[in-house]
């Protein structure tokens, strides 16, 4: 069945079919033609400058050397050379673009800027000047070539990496302690592969020509070995009166890059999950991603000395919220935040794009981008002191997170029973088996049809309900003391959120979790909270109940302005307010600190105009 599936995939690919039968060719050649016509590539006859012929198809040298025959014996030698300075460059530029997304900020900008400026110049003149300073030779052609060829793939690799690193897939391994270099090779360099691999065979096409123009010029390969840029070389003299000499290695120069760049383009398309077909793999292939290091631990949080403030906390509050702060420079995103959430209780966040929410959400998870500053008098689920170095067993096993996209949530490269017994296995020390059981009927309990079948499935494969329902059900194996959900039905339709939303209200009657609900559809936080806190500016500026959302009789004028904008709550023909800003009342001051602008007439004014926004 799944060697079927491979041939289909191979059959519905032209390029890596073309790419893959070009190059075996041309491997062939490399390993039959210099044990069979050695002779007559270097035999010296006296049968000199002959034209195309029955017995010499292209011709003779000036020494009476067979042309084709030296152009196909050199086949062996130009492709070791290109092909090993092409993986030295592969590996070393990877291995630098993406080691320095785990170095400090000043020594990551500093790489980064050198390897801009080592792409700026061409890698032909880069690689002229060091085989010049390394002398003529075949291993110096190939260190100039591999040099010169690095800093493109470095570049491109922390590009791509910076793209894939802020990915809630990877802020959840973060989460759970995963070690800096896993990540790197679990989840940022899969994900990644596709330019990779075909800037791999556009890099060995380049390698190929700049290792013949070394060679041409006599900084590469030496008397008495040979490659097509010799053969080009000591064909030069003569171009003019016997053209044919040129014909060969010039072909198999084109001929090889061609191959080289359709094999990388199908590769690139073969090696991704989401534009392969579908392959069932055994039950029992979910890999362990092995012990946590504590040494990389997710952001730490400081605690600034003698500074508290007093949240209006509940007794029995498992998560206690007291006094944070998070800065970005000098600008202030969450201004002296503080709150506390019991155990079975739910508290919401509401507010306006920008208020801060998600930064309060990540803060408490540890999962802050890095140049955030983070502070608090106070900040502990239960026993557990987020305000240090939690252990990442705990913090992986005791805080759930259910992130606004489903499809960024898992990574695309690896199946869902990877994925989604990843916890069970690494911090529970659970059998993959037992893992993988325990997930079937965390997903049946959740309505996700078929769950055997999920779990061999990529994430593609499933719609958005079903990978949201798959995250939750991630996020509630280990029975976490709080769950934070950021958004978790945004992205849903309408019908989808309902389930989803009966779903977190039975995980939180039936285990008694605290739960942080994040999002902007008051009618939502409404129906599932029990405490709501509306943010503006990053500030808490009302503190209300589910209850007072649904009866409409909250009484702060920035809670009746984001009522009054909600849809659900304007009846049939009425007309819908919009919370607007004005300039009067800006959403924070130059110094950071977020404005007051919140009284009874700001709340009530008209839409600005047209063009004053």
């Amino acid at each position: 069945m799944a060697t079927d599936a491979a041939v289909r995939r191979w059959r519905r690919n032209p390029s890596l079919l073309s790419g893959a039968v070009i190059l075996g060719l041309l491997l062939a050649v490399a390993l039959v033609a210099p044990p069979l016509l050695r002779g007559a590539a270097e035999t010296l006859t006296d049968d000199a400058r002959l034209g195309p012929g029955a017995g010499h198809l292209l011709g003779t040298d000036a020494f009476g050397r067979d042309v084709l025959a030296r152009a196909l014996v050199a086949t062996r030698l130009t492709l070791l050379m290109a092909a090993t300075a092409t993986a030295a460059s592969f590996v070393v530029g990877v291995a630098i673009g993406a080691l320095v997304h785990l170095a400090p900020g000043w020594l990551r900008e500093t790489c980064l800027r050198l390897v801009d400026s080592a792409v700026a110049f061409p890698s032909l003149v880069l690689a002229l000047v060091i085989a010049a300073v390394l002398g003529p030779g075949t291993v110096s052609a190939i260190v100039a070539i591999a040099v010169a060829g690095a800093p493109g793939f470095a570049r491109l690799t922390a590009n791509l990496a910076a793209t894939v690193a802020d990915k809630d897939y990877v802020l959840t391994a973060r989460l759970l302690g995963v070690p800096g270099l896993r990540i790197l090779g679990r989840h940022v360099l899969p994900n990644i592969s596709g330019p990779l691999l075909v800037l791999l065979s556009s890099s060995f096409t380049l390698s190929l020509l700049d290792i013949s123009s070394l060679s041409f010029v006599g900084l590469g390969v030496q008397n008495p070995q040979y490659d097509w840029g010799r053969l080009l070389n000591e064909a030069l003299p003569s171009i003019f009166a016997q053209p044919s000499v040129v014909l060969a290695p010039s072909i198999m120069l084109i001929v090889t890059g061609v191959g080289a760049m359709l094999l990388g383009d199908g590769v690139a398309s073969l090696v991704d999950p989401r534009t392969r077909d579908t392959v069932p793999a055994p039950s029992g292939t979910a890999d362990a991603a092995g012990p946590a290091d504590p040494a990389r631990a997710p952001v730490a949080l400081q605690a600034p000395g003698g500074a508290g403030a007093a949240a209006a906390t509940e007794p029995d509050g498992l998560l206690t919220v007291a006094g944070l702060t998070v800065r970005a420079g000098d600008r202030t995103l969450v201004d002296d935040v503080s709150f506390t959430i019991g155990a079975g209780r739910i508290v919401g966040l509401v507010g306006e794009s920008g208020s801060g929410k998600s930064t309060i959400a990540m803060a408490v998870a540890g999962l802050l981008p890095e140049g955030l500053r983070v502070n608090a008098s106070r900040l502990a689920l239960g026993d557990l002191d987020l305000l240090g170095t939690p252990p990442p067993r705990r913090l992986a096993t005791e805080i759930g997170i259910v992130y606004q996209d489903p499809i960024g949530t898992f990574n695309p490269a690896l199946r869902l029973g990877t994925q989604l017994t990843e916890v069970a296995r690494v911090h529970l020390r659970t059998p993959r088996r037992r893992a993988a059981q325990d997930m079937v009927r965390a997903l049946a309990d959740i309505h996700v049809t078929e769950p055997q079948r999920r779990l061999r499935q990529h994430p593609h494969e499933l719609s958005g309900g079903m990978l949201q329902r798959a995250s939750i059900a991630s996020a509630m194996t280990t029975n976490p003391r709080l769950l934070i959900a950021d958004e978790p039905t945004t992205a849903l339709d309408v019908t989808v959120q309902a389930e989803v939303l009966r779903q977190f209200r039975r995980i939180n009657r039936e285990h008694g979790t605290a739960m942080l609900f994040i999002s902007h559809d008051i009618g939502v936080v409404g129906e599932l909270c029990d405490t709501v806190l509306v943010l503006k500016g990053g500030r808490v500026v009302d503190r209300t109940t589910g209850g007072d959302l649904r009866r409409g009789t909250v009484t702060h004028p920035y809670t009746r302005a984001l009522l009054a904008a909600t849809p659900a709550a304007v009846e049939a023909g009425g007309t819908l307010s919009a919370v607007r800003w004005t300039a009067d009342a800006p959403s924070a001051q130059p110094s950071g600190a977020p404005s007051d602008d919140l009284s009874d007439k700001a709340a009530d004014r008209p839409p600005a105009a047209e063009g004053s926004r």
